[in-house]
């Protein structure tokens, strides 16, 4: 514990200060991010749209659209963190946002369903680089102090693109067609890529030694390939069947391998030492619950609204809008708070917060409409829940890594993050598919249980991380004595 308290302490903070205004840089990373969650769940929206224009193609084969990206996502995620740390994190970023601009173009102009899915790929591994990237460079450049808020606003971004999709993908596919559901990211790349060359610090590893271990890179990226894969199936496989247990089971022996291999050579592609420290132990633990739950509430929000209140796409999606509107005004805020009283005091009574919102659903919810009485209380109850917990948890979890594991550090609260959200989407199809028709309201009920057990989960766990207090009083006594 002594040993890694100089790795937490605000006295290095210099060191990661460069000669850049810092909110530039969270401009330029925040515009990329953006556009990366914006197109995760634009696409939900206009999946519909590019299932009539391929009328030939069956659904299983439509669903790669979707899956395709999960699996390349989730696998590239640490490797693409982990080379950022390595040849420099303002070369990855750019590069990544170069790759996933040109394939959102391609997208937008596939002529194939086979095209369409490959494009897909490519801007999957573009976001996978992107993403951790673009966290590492907000880190490195933001002082001690400062990186709590500026991780909330980071992850504000993220939450508000991913939440406004729906609506806007909407209107875009309404008024534009699917094709713009790509396209319009191709702006967003441009005017990032642009400011970044001109804003944008270089920062990498102080003693790059060998490159990482090839068999490691090889052993994680099919063990979170398989995983990915094996939850994405579930709608056809069902939990219980041969298949998905055998495909499961062989990601986890398969991610073993890669933790065992890792502890057994000295350039392993991810330094296992980082999860000694409690907080990245915890927080991304905790993580990990927190994603499962808001990408369940997401989802269920979207099909409780038009599948049983029989909402328009268009009126979920400005229903579920005045979440976004919470996270974006408040996380900020809180991230400023935390800044000065730590993430724990936070996170803590933000589970609860967050689980209440679940909770009042269950309490309140039923199949005749009412938004105002039901639905909007319990929307500002997970809207603050999301700004409490969300920024915290990224910002907790790297906050006292060492400088030259900033991007795999973002990178495995990324891919935790994204798992989680794997695992979310999947049991929302499994508890709203086999709900009866006259009784569509059981399956959601599911949903919100599992809301308010995600939160009860993350503020158990968010009790293991360090009290921050404790170290600066230590320190300063001494000094104020002589």
């Amino acid at each position: 514990m002594t040993v890694q308290a100089p790795t937490i302490a605000p006295t290095e903070a210099p060191d990661l200060v460069v000669e850049r205004n810092p909110w530039v840089v969270l401009l330029s990373t925040g515009l990329a991010v953006f556009a990366v969650f914006l197109d995760t769940t634009i696409l939900f929206v206009a999946f519909t749209a590019i299932g009539r224009d391929y009328a030939g193609v069956s659904t299983a084969s439509l669903s790669w659209i979707l899956n395709a990206y999960t699996i390349a996502f989730a696998a590239m995620l640490i490797p693409a963190g982990r080379l950022a740390d390595r040849i420099g994190r303002r070369k990855t970023f750019l590069s990544a946002v170069v790759l996933f601009t040109l394939a959102s173009m391609l997208c937008g102009a596939a002529t194939s369903v086979n095209w369409l899915i490959l494009a897909r790929v490519l801007q999957a591994l573009g976001a996978a680089a992107l993403v951790p990237s673009s966290l590492a460079l907000v880190l490195q450049t933001f002082t001690r102090s400062k990186i709590p808020m500026a991780v909330a606003i980071w992850g504000a971004i993220g939450a508000v693109a991913g939440a406004v999709g729906p609506t806007l993908g909407a209107l875009v596919v309404q008024h534009a067609g699917w094709r713009w559901a790509f396209y319009i990211n191709l702006p967003v790349g441009l005017f990032s890529l642009f400011l970044g060359h001109k804003v944008l610090p270089e920062g990498r590893e102080s003693k790059p030694g060998r490159f990482p271990d090839l068999l490691s890179i090889g052993l994680l990226v099919s063990g979170l390939g398989s995983m990915a894969y094996a939850i994405v199936q579930t709608e056809e496989w069902g939990w219980s069947s041969y298949l998905f247990l055998s495909t499961f089971a062989a990601s986890v022996v398969l991610i073993i391998a890669f933790v065992m291999r890792c502890a057994a050579v000295d350039n392993p592609l991810f330094d296992l030492s980082l999860f000694k420290a409690p907080s990245f132990r915890w927080a991304n633990l905790a993580m990990l619950a927190y994603s499962i739950g808001f990408s369940a509430m997401f989802l269920g929000n979207i099909l409780f609204f038009t599948r049983v209140w029989h909402y328009s796409i268009f009126q979920a999606g400005m229903a579920v809008s005045v979440g976004p509107l919470i996270v974006a005004t408040t996380a900020p805020l809180f991230g400023r708070l935390a800044g000065r009283i730590g993430q724990r005091r936070l996170l803590i009574p933000g589970g609860m917060v967050w689980a209440s919102g679940g909770l009042f659903l269950l309490l309140r919810a039923s199949a005749t409409p009412d938004y105002l009485g039901t639905y909007l209380p319990a929307i500002f109850l997970t809207g603050f829940g999301v700004s409490l917990c969300l920024p915290q948890l990224s910002s907790v979890s790297v906050q006292g890594l060492p400088k030259d594991s900033f991007g795999a550090g973002s990178a495995v609260n990324q891919a935790v993050r994204n798992l989680g959200s794997t695992l979310g989407v999947a049991l929302v199809i499994a508890f709203t598919s086999q709900a009866a028709s006259n009784d569509a309201i059981v399956g959601f009920r599911d949903i919100w249980w599992l809301l308010v057990t995600s939160g009860a989960i993350v503020s158990g766990l968010c009790l293991l991380l360090p009290r921050p207090a404790a170290a600066p009083v230590v320190v300063s006594a001494p000094t104020r004595v002589r």
